[in-house]
C-alpha cells in the first residue's frame, strides 16, 4: 500500500502566502511522489483569518490546474491559538507520517525531504534546529537563553533552538492525540515521548511576503506555557522561599528570646512576648505554604496524565523461537491500558 505524507499548516491572516504554499508545496510532492512513491495531502487550518486567505485557499483548492496532492482545508470559528491549530491538524490527518510547517514559508519546504529519508531509516521524529535565525541579535539571543533555562529548570530533555517544524510518525501523533493538554507545548511534550528523535541543522529564511503574526504577547505565552508544562521549579521556588523565611524566623526567635532571658529587665515590658508571637505566627504560616506548594507540584503532575511509559520496541522468546516487534506500545497508570 502506498504511505500518505500529511503535511498540516496553521494559517492566520496570510492571504499574501497562499499562493506561494501552494506553489511550493506541490514542487515538494512532485519530488517525494518521485522519490520515495509516496502520496501527499495537505492540511490548511485557518485561525479565523480576518483578511482573504480563508477565500484564496477556496480557489486554488477549486482550481482546474491538476495539483499532485490532496488539499484538506478547516476554518475555524473563532481563532484557537497556533498550538491548538497543530493539534487539529494532527487529529485530522491521516498519513503514516505527519509534518507540520508555517505558512510563511521561512522554514525551507525542501528540508523536509531530509526529514523523510530519516523518518525511512527508522526515527519517529525528525525535527529541524535553527542555525540561523534572520532576526535582531537581542531576541536571537533572547529565545536562545529560553531554550536553555527551559531545559535546565526542565523535568524534561528538551531540545534547543527547535520549533514546531518537524516530522511525527503516525504511531506517535496517535499518542498525542489520545492526550488532553488544555494548553498544549508540542514541542515539548513531543520530546518527552523519547523513541528515536534526531536534529536537522538549517538556516531560517526571513519572511518574504506580509507581516507576522506571532506578537510579543504570544511569545510570553507560549513561554509561559512551555514553562508550566515542563518544570515545577516555579513551584519549588514557593516552597524553597516559605522554608527560607520559616527558617530566618526561627533564628529570630531563638535570638529575642536570648536576650530576653539575659537582658529581660532592659527590655519594655511585654514587647518580648508580643514579638515571639508575632514571629512564630509568620513561620507557621510560611512553613504551611512550603507544604501546599509540595503537594500543588503533585498535583501539577497528576493532571498532566502523561503516560507510564511508550515502549517503542518489543522483543519476547517462546518456545516457537524469538519474535520482535516494533509497534508502539503506550502504558498508562492505573489498572490496564487506557487506549
Amino acid at each position: 500500500m502506498t504511505k500518505l505524507i500529511s503535511i498540516v499548516v496553521p494559517m492566520y491572516n496570510e492571504a499574501e502566502n497562499v499562493d506561494a504554499l501552494i506553489a511550493a508545496i506541490s514542487d515538494l510532492s512532485r519530488k517525494i511522489s518521485e522519490r520515495w512513491g509516496f502520496s501527499v495531502e495537505v492540511i490548511i487550518n485557518d485561525n479565523a483569518s480576518t483578511d482573504q486567505t480563508f477565500e484564496r485557499i477556496r480557489v486554488a483548492q477549486a482550481s482546474a490546474a491538476p495539483l499532485p496532492l490532496t488539499l484538506r482545508v478547516f476554518r475555524f470559528s473563532r481563532n484557537i491559538g497556533f498550538q491548538r491549530s497543530i493539534l487539529v491538524g494532527y487529529r485530522k490527518s491521516k498519513g503514516d507520517a505527519v509534518v507540520q510547517m508555517d505558512a510563511d514559508l521561512q522554514d525551507p519546504p525542501s528540508l523536509v525531504l531530509d526529514f523523510i529519508q530519516k523518518w525511512t531509516e527508522g526515527y519517529y521524529v525528525v525535527y529541524g534546529v535553527r542555525r540561523q535565525r534572520r532576526e535582531g541579535p537581542m531576541i536571537t539571543g533572547l529565545r536562545k537563553l529560553f531554550y536553555r533555562i527551559l531545559d535546565r529548570i526542565s523535568i524534561d530533555d528538551l531540545p534547543y533552538d527547535s520549533g514546531d517544524f518537524r516530522l511525527v510518525d503516525r504511531r506517535l501523533v496517535d499518542v498525542i492525540c489520545e492526550m488532553q493538554d488544555q494548553d498544549p507545548y508540542l514541542r515539548g511534550l513531543i520530546a518527552t515521548l523519547g523513541t528515536r528523535q534526531v536534529g536537522i541543522p538549517y538556516d531560517r529564511d526571513a519572511r518574504q511576503r506580509g507581516r507576522s503574526k506571532f506578537g510579543l504577547a504570544d511569545l510570553v505565552r507560549l513561554s509561559l506555557d512551555a514553562v508550566t508544562n515542563h518544570s515545577v521549579v516555579p513551584l519549588r521556588l514557593a516552597s524553597y522561599v516559605a522554608f527560607g523565611v520559616m527558617a530566618l524566623v526561627c533564628v529570630l526567635i531563638a535570638l529575642y528570646f536570648g536576650a530576653w532571658v539575659i537582658h529581660g529587665h532592659s527590655l519594655p515590658a511585654g514587647f518580648t512576648t508580643q514579638l515571639l508571637v508575632q514571629l512564630f505566627g509568620i513561620a507557621i504560616l510560611a512553613g504551611l505554604i512550603g507544604l501546599q506548594g509540595e503537594y500543588i507540584s503533585r498535583i501539577y503532575k497528576q493532571v498532566k496524565e502523561r503516560p507510564l511509559a511508550v515502549i517503542e520496541t518489543a522483543a519476547e522468546r517462546e518456545q516457537s523461537g524469538s519474535e520482535g516487534s516494533e509497534q508502539i506500545e503506550v502504558l498508562w497508570f492505573g489498572t490496564g491500558n487506557k487506549k
